[in-house]
């Protein structure tokens, strides 16, 4: 199995509508490890590893986020190397 890892950084209204929450059910679905946390500056980033396919759809699914968010900016970086999490938290 090929595992990748990637660093995702999203503005806008993303903290106070339940965003973290939202990241962690899909990761969950997809089968994608790491963590969600809420940045002192008002963004949400997100380190994330798993499958490259679903990878994939785990970052589609962020660009359009729980009903009452408003994506701004959204930026998607590899990273390396894989941590090898075991499930996805909120920290």
């Amino acid at each position: 199995m090929q595992v990748k890892s990637v660093y995702i950084l999203i503005g806008g209204r993303v903290q106070g509508v339940g965003f973290r929450y939202f990241v962690q059910h899909k990761a969950t679905e997809l089968n994608i490890c790491g963590w969600g946390r809420n940045t002192p500056d008002g963004k949400v980033e997100i380190e994330a590893e798993g499958e490259p396919q679903n990878l994939a759809t785990f970052i589609e699914w962020l660009k359009i986020g729980p009903a009452r968010a408003v994506i701004r900016t959204f930026s998607v970086s590899n990273i390396t190397p894989v941590r090898q999490f075991k499930n996805f938290t909120i920290r």
